[in-house]
């Protein structure tokens, strides 16, 4: 990794600057043309089109997505980035995350990570990557890994409740996000907190064309469990919810909601949260599903009558009946029903199922919390990532567009002046003139939608309190009375003749920073007082701010451009520059570029700003090119560094393969020697570490043969490492070597002394989990099977040679077409048979029926014998492997002689009763019958010389049917 990155330094810090033609620059404070808006797209596109989807503003990140993957968030790059200076490598988000965390971890102070643009843009992707490095460069014990898992897997959980698909992005966040990640004084995660606002709820009772509700209501469709979806009384189909079907595409092909279920399943896991928990949170969003599938009537009144018989939430349906479909009014000490109409109970209906389901994701939201919460009460700095809406512009505004894009209006205030602010105190500390910078300032946006007593929702809040009958137009109205002639207001009534015509009478339009938004407002009146987040709150001292671009996967110059001009760039830009292109210490500029001047190389003993000033007075740096400040060189334009970059580049060549004079030692290096120095450093640091690393591995060997040695000792500090390893690598393998039956009794692995006791209870629990699995897997016939193996088992366990290996073999239960034919009863059991007379053992072929009234012999759909159940006397077989079955039955026939005994002989394929070696039978009275049973090599049945039936099985003989 360290010969890598320090490949990686190498190239950059000699290719980066000179690389400009070919990829653009990296840093648009070093744009020539920094107030030209082409120059800015130019070097975008030339960027993006080489894969380059990053780019700096100063400390600001810009990104274009690409809409595919690039390879450049492995660990591999973590590890490039980590603990490197912000501008040393090439821009990228991990280079922004681990500045701000080598910030924070310095200063001692909190900071945060501002994200925005718009839906599409790849925001949620940002802050999962940000996470993703943090996960991965801060310190780790058991403890730390256990916290971040719990902060990576609350991603999963809020994006399948809180993101949908709309027509810009298959995963956009449909709620605003600001995560607090809480280090320790040692820089490891200990804790975290969500604070969620601006939940889309209206996204649950509808969605435009081409768009979806929230994932999670098609995870449980198409990824719950059957046994869970018939709890829930869900069917597998989203077709069947009103509520799933409105934007026409529950299916996308890029979703896999079967297994993003299973994703959020484990999460909620991790998380913490109980099985009860689980049940209770599903339970409600299918209850929001069922909700959305009751209907009213009108009644003959033009009253709503509930046509449903659906109970939900575990209300009874005359509770719910009449919460829908009536309003409760108070008079005095009265309470009055008024009845809705069918249209009016619709949106009863609505609001039931939005505010449900906003009050279950705040549930969800707190119990997450809980889970992140850190339970050390010393003090935490803290990294805030803010993932908020990015400016929305839809053929149809309302008033969450309206929250939204003010977000972003004070979002961009804000912006505009700390940056401002920081340019000026950056100016100030070291003693260098400010030039004022022209910049577009939306103050007097933000005073018409927050003004107190004039502005928007000081007007909408008054409306809502106000006494009467006030309405969305009413709102409209008091906004025509009060907002007449602003620049940035305009509505039907207020525009001109050609801007009407662009406007509906109940529109309204603002024209924001990033351009016009018209609002209709509808629904505005009953959406405010839901609101329960509308105050932006400033936030002080952030370090950086990452703001994305959305296109499609090529570069769309509209689209972007568009994006650049409301995301206020070239205003960050302008103000960034603000007469100087380049600033850098004076200890970092005079190290890089010393070897420029005779005096300053190679060794300068000097301050460092009096190097700089030798250094640039031989580079014949003119008076308005630059400024010296108190701990920085500040220069004006890119010309000026990029000159002194190209003249780097050479000298560097020439250090290495001219002949180099020391003046002050006057002595004459060969040619090469710099280049021979140079590996043998390199060399000399690659061989110390690897005797570190030697050193390394001989430690960790040593002590893991002292812990073979000591392995069945009681647990030591001599063997305590070589046991949990031991621990760790059996339970890894019994993971991938799990019995996958029940009836699999060889397959587990044999333990280590120190896992037997826990081998055994594994072995239990993971029993008793295929058991569980496997009757819930299975059919009505199934489990009459296994109660019928049940029984079996009680009568022939121990008693019959080959009840082993019958075991594993399900009963079978054949029917045959003919014997409703024959039968009028209901066939329970079919099997071909022998049967062998009684009178010379002669053997003939039949099919042997039990129904519920009787058992008979069939022979090509004639019955032969039809045998009673009550005239069975008993059942015989033998306790060795063969397949043969006697059954003794009293004879009834009139024409069989008195006292007689009947028998059936009879040989078939799978045999389980009573067991004898020798069976006496009657033939008729005076004259007995044998069957004898014997082991042998071969199964055979013959008449033997003593006139007695033989019957022989092999020993331990398999069934093979």
């Amino acid at each position: 990794i360290l010969e890598e990155r320090c490949q990686r330094i190498l190239q950059d810090m000699e290719g980066s600057l000179t690389a400009r033609d070919r990829v653009g620059i990296q840093d648009f404070v070093l744009l020539d043309a920094y107030t030209s808006e082409t120059a800015f797209m130019d070097n975008l596109r030339k960027r993006f089109n080489e894969n380059l989807i990053y780019t700096y503003i100063g400390t600001l990140l810009v990104s274009v997505n690409p809409y595919k993957e690039l390879g450049i968030y492995t660990k591999k790059q973590m590890d490039i980035y980590m603990g490197v200076n912000f501008f040393e490598l090439p821009p990228h988000i991990f280079a922004l995350a681990d500045n701000v965390y080598r910030t924070m971890i310095s200063e001692t102070n909190n900071h945060f990570i501002l994200i925005s643009g718009e839906s599409g843009a790849g925001k949620t992707e940002a802050s999962k990557t940000v996470l993703q490095f943090y996960a991965v460069c801060c310190p780790s014990t058991r403890l730390l890994d256990n916290v971040r898992d719990r902060l990576l897997l609350s991603n999963p959980v809020l994006e399948a409740f809180g993101n949908a698909k709309t027509l810009k992005n298959d995963n956009s966040s449909r709620f605003g996000k600001y995560m607090d990640i809480q280090f320790d004084h040692q820089g490891a995660a200990v804790g975290g907190h969500i604070l969620s606002y601006l939940l889309e709820k209206s996204r649950v009772v509808h969605q435009n064309r081409g768009e979806r509700n929230f994932h999670i209501f098609y995870q449980l469709v198409e990824g719950g469990e059957d046994e869970l979806l018939r709890r829930l009384g869900l069917e597998r189909n989203c077709q069947k919810y009103r509520y799933l079907i409105q934007g026409e595409c529950a299916k996308v092909s890029s979703i896999n909601d079967k297994s993003d279920w299973k994703t959020v399943q484990k999460a909620l896991t991790i998380i913490e949260f109980s099985e009860k928990d689980i049940e209770h949170l599903f339970a409600i969003i299918a209850s929001v599903l069922h909700l959305g599938n009751v209907h009213f009537e009108a009644s003959a009144h033009g009253y709503a009558t509930l046509n449903s018989s659906a109970e939900l939430l575990g209300i009874p349906l005359n509770m719910l009946q009449e919460g829908l479909t009536h309003r409760k009014i108070e008079a005095k000490a009265e309470e009055v029903l008024s009845p809705f109409t069918a249209e009016h109970a619709k949106y009863a209906r609505d609001a039931l199922a939005k505010a449900i389901y906003g009050r279950t994701f705040s549930w969800l939201v707190n119990k997450i919390n809980e889970s992140l919460a850190n339970k050390d009460s010393t003090r935490k700095t803290v990294i805030g990532l803010l993932d908020i809406y990015g400016f929305e512009v839809f053929d149809v505004n309302s008033f969450e567009q309206f929250c939204i894009n003010f977000c972003n209006e004070k979002l961009q205030q804000l912006f505009i002046q700390l940056t401002l602010k920081s340019e000026q105190e950056e100016y100030e500390m070291e003693g260098i003139e400010w030039e004022p910078v022209p910049y577009f300032n939306n103050k007097i946006i933000c005073d018409l939608v927050e003004e107190k007593h004039r502005g928007i929702i000081s007007i909408l809040d008054e409306e809502c309190l106000r006494p009467g009958e006030a309405t969305d137009f009413t709102f409209l109205e008091k906004l025509e009375e009060k907002m007449c002639g602003h620049p940035h207001f305009v509505t039907h009534k207020l525009a001109d003749q050609k801007t009407r015509k662009t406007l509906e009478r109940g529109d309204f339009r603002l024209l924001h920073y990033a351009g016009e938004v018209t609002y209709s407002v509808v629904g505005f009146l009953d959406k405010n007082n839901d609101l329960l987040y509308r105050n932006i709150k400033e936030v002080r001292g952030f370090t950086t701010v990452s703001l994305s671009l959305h296109t499609s996967d090529h570069f769309d110059d509209v689209m972007v451009r568009h994006q650049v001009k409301y995301l206020g760039l070239m205003e960050h830009l302008r103000v960034r520059r603000a007469g100087f292109a380049y600033r850098r210490r004076y200890e970092v500029f005079l190290k890089r570029y010393k070897a420029l001047c005779p005096d300053t190389w190679p060794h300068w003993k000097g301050t460092p700003a009096e190097g700089v000033q030798r250094l640039i007075k031989h580079l014949g740096y003119k008076p308005d090119e630059y400024k010296m400040g108190r701990t920085k060189i500040f220069i004006r334009h890119p010309r000026t560094l990029f000159a002194t970059e190209d003249a780097f580049e050479i000298c560097k060549h020439e250090l290495g393969k001219a002949p180099v004079t020391s003046n002050k030692r006057r002595l004459a290096f060969p040619e090469g020697v710099v280049m021979i120095l140079i590996e043998t450093c390199w060399r000399g640091l690659q061989a110390r570490k690897e005797r570190e690393r030697r050193a390394w591995a001989v430690k960790v060997i040593k002590k893991f043969i002292k812990g073979f040695i000591n392995r069945n000792q009681p647990v030591s500090m001599d063997n305590s490492e070589y046991l949990a390893f031991v621990r760790q690598s059996y339970l890894t393998r019994l993971k991938e070597n799990l019995p996958k039956s029940v009836l699999d009794k060889t397959s587990w692995l044999t333990p280590p002394p120190i896992m037997q006791e826990a081998s055994v209870l594994l072995r239990k629990l993971h029993t008793r989990l295929l058991v569980r699995k496997y009757v819930r897997g299975i059919s009505a016939q199934q489990k009459v099977q296994l109660q019928i193996k049940a029984l079996t088992s009680d009568i022939f366990k121990g008693r019959k040679e080959n009840y082993p290996q019958s075991v594993c073999r399900p009963f079978m239960f054949i029917s045959l077409a003919w014997e409703t034919d024959v039968i009028s009863h209901s066939t329970q059991y079919s099997v071909p048979v022998i049967k062998y007379d009684r009178n010379g053992f002669r053997p003939r072929f039949r099919q042997l029926i039990f129904t519920q009234a009787a058992a008979y012999l069939v022979e090509e759909a004639k019955i032969k014998q039809r045998v009673n159940y009550s005239s069975l006397k008993g059942v015989s077989v033998s306790d060795l492997s063969d397949n043969f079955l006697i059954l003794h039955v009293t004879c009834e026939d009139t024409k069989q002689k008195v006292g007689g005994e009947q028998i059936s002989l009879m040989h078939y394929t799978y045999t389980e009763l009573l067991s004898f070696c020798s069976v006496r039978f009657d033939i008729q009275p005076g004259k007995e019958g044998f069957v004898d049973f014997k082991s042998s090599s071969e199964s055979m049945v013959y008449r033997a010389k003593n006139g007695h039936l033989m019957v022989v099985s092999p020993h331990n003989a398999m069934h093979t049917t």
